[in-house]
């Protein structure tokens, strides 16, 4: 018995030491005979090396190379900071910041010789959405909310996660461009339905708007935001691949199931300010709920138009809020290019846009939201005290659901099981644990926010104001943000002056 196993033992080993003899040479028949690729006709098979390294080479930065400070698009401190903020965990850490304060660009907080005491603190007031311009404005509670991420660019339970989190927390939850699903719902949490420019979910079947289906959605969501652009891809509609796109996906969007789900680059409806603020009126007074705008921006040219046109046509035609999303956005899919080059960082655009609704005393009208690696306290504190009512963040919340920031978001093969709808993925992600995490991370969010503004001399975070932080401009040196940007007088005064419309100033 043993000699025939020994035999059977020598017969198998000789048949694989062919085999694998076989495969080399056919490889290096194919490498050296292809003409794609230099690096293989030169070295076959062992120039394989190269693009096997290559593919691995941004995991094997990401954990063994780059310091905690200079990864990007989030370095590893700011992913581990969510991560504890997400798990309850506490933001407490030892012996000294790694924080380099003398970096340009750099937040800090002028704090206060004699902080506001406990007792003397007050809770962070809510903020009425479309107060007095439509018949049900929304009482957004909630700072920190949650950013427009599509039923289809992340996968079920991801969304089931973020609604039941976001019902725990007491804020937001917007839909993205994707449309309305059952999953957004389950968690009984506030909606922000997002109109985006192919109006998937609240369009008719030759792709324009449709009236009855934006009444039948006001039943279920508090305002609606008509998306002229994001920060990742101004000019670039929505890219979903088609393997992305399920049955249930395609019959939620209006769309044929497999086939690629990508929007026009505008609106075909909204050539101009005033085909903006027709819209933006329309659907506030089809549905009852307030209409917002969300954007990205590229200079002064486009608010100074919206401000004038405001102004000439009646306050009532003012959207109810502005989402400004920075051009350092991010999204599941877009052009290199775009992500890269286009429109201001939300440092650049968000005071900006303030200053134009100041100047047009509409500032107490149009509720304004912020948005672009906006994932920590100290970043959302920035916002407050530059001007913003809100801050949204999607890339914090991912975070807290679980991405590790493996890039593999256009893929359909997202480890953590949130940009996939690979059920096998999935199954990694489970909701009744990551709810959780999402609820804690909005909590902290705003207890930090709220600790900032205490240290700062304000008895909530409402009361931050530009004076309350400094901006590092170079090494050792710092300037209070009232002074980078002083507060325009009140009344509408163009500041581009001999900008031509649609010109960026």
């Amino acid at each position: 018995m043993g000699d025939i196993m020994s035999v059977l033992s020598y017969g198998i080993g000789t048949v694989l030491g062919f085999l694998i003899i076989g495969g080399l040479i056919f490889l290096i028949i194919h490498d050296v005979t292809q003409k794609k690729h230099t690096v293989l006709r030169n070295y076959p098979v062992v120039g394989r090396l190269r693009f096997f390294f290559e593919d691995l080479g941004e995991y094997f930065r990401q954990y063994f190379f780059a310091n905690d400070r200079e990864e990007m698009p989030f370095n590893r401190a700011t992913r581990g900071w969510v991560y504890k903020s997400a798990k309850n965990e506490g933001g407490i850490i030892g012996f000294g910041s790694t924080n380099d304060l003398s970096s340009p660009g750099s937040i800090l907080f002028v704090n206060h010789p004699y902080p506001v005491l406990e007792e003397d603190r007050l809770p962070t007031p809510s903020v009425l959405i479309g107060d007095g311009y439509c018949e049900q404005p929304f009482e957004a509670k909630s700072i920190v909310n949650i950013s427009g991420m599509s039923y289809g660019a992340i996968s079920q339970p991801a969304v089931e996660a973020l609604s039941r989190g976001a019902a725990l927390a007491g804020c937001w939850l917007d839909t993205g461009e994707g449309g309305l699903s059952p999953h957004h719902l389950s968690g009984g949490c506030d909606i922000i339905m997002q109109i985006g420019t192919a109006k998937y979910g609240i369009r008719e079947l030759d792709g324009s708007f449709s009236p009855a289906k934006a009444k039948e959605l006001a039943k279920h969501v508090r305002a609606f935001e008509i998306k002229l652009s994001q920060g990742a891809k101004p000019g670039k509609g929505g890219v979903l691949p088609g393997g992305k796109v399920t049955a249930e996906i395609a019959r939620i969007r209006g769309i044929a199931e497999g086939q690629d789900s990508i929007s026009p680059n505008r609106h075909h409806d909204i050539a101009n300010v005033d085909d903006l603020l027709d819209k933006v009126a329309h659907v506030r007074n089809l549905t009852g709920r307030p209409v917002g705008i969300k954007t990205a921006i590229g200079g002064w040219a486009f608010m100074n138009e919206l401000c004038e046109a405001i102004l000439r046509r009646g306050r009532e035609f003012a959207p109810d809020f502005i989402a400004i999303d920075g051009g350092e956005g991010g999204t599941g899919a877009a052009p290199q290019t775009l992500m890269d080059h286009m429109a201001l960082p939300i440092a650049e655009a968000l005071p900006r846009v303030v200053d134009s609704l100041i100047q047009a005393d509409l500032r107490d009208r149009v509720r304004i939201i912020a948005a672009g690696k906006l994932v920590t306290s100290a970043k959302a504190a920035w916002a407050l005290c530059v001007g913003a009512d809100f801050v949204n963040s999607a890339r914090g919340f991912m975070f807290a659901l679980g991405c590790i920031q493996a890039l593999r978001c256009h893929q359909n093969t997202c480890p953590t099981g949130i940009t996939t709808h690979n059920k096998r993925l999935q199954r990694g992600l489970v909701v009744a644990e990551k709810y959780l995490r999402v609820a804690n991370y909005c909590n902290n969010m705003n207890k930090e926010i709220d600790m900032i503004a205490h240290a700062c001399g304000c008895r909530h975070a409402r009361e931050l104001k530009r004076e309350h932080v400094r901006i590092v401009q170079t090494a050792n040196q710092s300037i209070a943000l009232n002074m980078l940007y002083p507060y325009p007088e009140a009344g509408y005064r163009r500041k581009a002056e001999g900008a031509q419309p649609g010109m960026a100033a």
